[in-house]
């Protein structure tokens, strides 16, 4: 059986469930402490400005804020905070207080932004993105270190070790390099659209270069770390993963179909195969993500079950069949589960 070098895994929550904005928050705390419980060692939101149907949560820090306070060892991350949308100084005063809130369990994750509508409410220009996140990581990590910003003010508190738990999410291989050159984490999409000349394309043909691109450019003697998000469901029952899967899906070909970007077919093994899904039983899920190359090189591997969107038992059971049964079978090994710990 193909085992992979899973140092870490990960629970991951855009806060979909079909339920209004303050119980999504209520019902993802609970999902984060399942996965703790179930020895995950990260959890991981999204932040999403604006459009409810594509995420639940704009203050990321606030939320976390919130689950360091109902969790004990899980680390707490941000996948991501869309920093062309952000103060620098700010982010960096609110990640640097969470963190020593969590008892340094945050972990950073940011990008450049997909969502091109929010920059014109933020009164940005969506063609600048990638030079303000460049300018805005380069000012948060100098505010972390303690150095001198401009005007000469110091950021308190400072924070200097947040800048070893910096991760960049991109889709493109100059952007992987990017996060190399820079010795931060890199994050991995579960999907990406697929170029007109290579309809085809497994995920892992288009993220295996990214991954060669960001080896080549981390500096020598700094471990890689590579985070691959994937839409994985793991059910006790294939007939019950498809029907939600049925559900779940259905609500994705319509909001696609609104905004004229549906090409993938109308069933739901299209959709499945088109948004790289991982679903079933977990011997079914365990060869789906065999076949998944990109993981032979990731560190960590993080779970969501977006765009499948299951009611929260469901969740909640996937995460125990992943800790107990699929993660173990790619190689990883919890360090704690359900608070005794284990050698890994």
């Amino acid at each position: 059986m193909t085992t992979f070098p899973i140092k870490r895994l990960g629970f991951f929550t855009r806060l979909l469930d079909q339920v209004d904005a303050a119980e999504r928050y209520r019902l993802a705390t609970q999902q984060i402490q399942h996965a703790e419980a179930c020895g995950f060692d990260s959890a991981w939101i999204a932040q999403h400005h604006f459009h409810e149907g594509e995420g639940g949560l704009p203050a990321p820090f606030v939320f976390l804020s919130h689950v360091a306070a109902h969790t004990s060892r899980i680390r707490l991350g941000t996948g991501i905070v869309t920093l062309p949308l952000e103060l620098p100084i700010r982010v960096a005063e609110d990640a640097a207080v969470t963190d020593l809130m969590s008892g340094r369990r945050l972990e950073v994750g940011v990008g450049p932004g997909g969502n091109l509508t929010a920059f014109t409410a933020f009164g940005l220009e969506s063609d600048q993105r990638h030079v303000l996140f460049d300018n805005n990581l380069a000012l948060l990590k100098t505010a972390w270190s303690g150095d001198a910003l401009p005007g000469g003010d110091r950021l308190y508190p400072a924070n200097p070790t947040l800048t070893d738990r910096v991760w960049q999410a991109t889709f493109t291989v100059s952007g992987a390099r990017r996060a190399g050159l820079a010795g931060d984490g890199l994050m991995l999409s579960r999907t990406q659209p697929r170029s007109p000349d290579a309809p085809q394309a497994s995920l892992a043909d288009i993220q295996n270069p990214m991954l060669d691109a960001y080896l080549e450019a981390l500096p020598r003697g700094v471990e890689p770390r590579i985070l691959a998000s994937r839409t994985i469901f793991v059910a006790d029952d294939h007939d019950e993963a498809m029907r939600l899967a049925e559900t779940g899906l259905s609500r994705l070909r319509h909001r696609l179909a609104a905004t004229g970007n549906f090409t993938s077919g109308s069933l739901v093994g299209d959709l499945i195969r088109a948004m790289d899904v991982h679903i079933g039983t977990p011997d079914e899920v365990i060869a789906s993500l065999q076949g998944d190359s990109t993981l032979e090189r990731a560190t960590d591997l993080t779970m969501q079950v977006h765009s499948i969107d299951p009611p929260h038992p469901y969740i909640l059971r996937s995460i125990e069949l992943l800790a107990e049964k699929v993660a173990p079978a790619l190689g990883w090994a919890p360090e704690v589960r359900m608070g005794t710990r284990q050698v890994a």
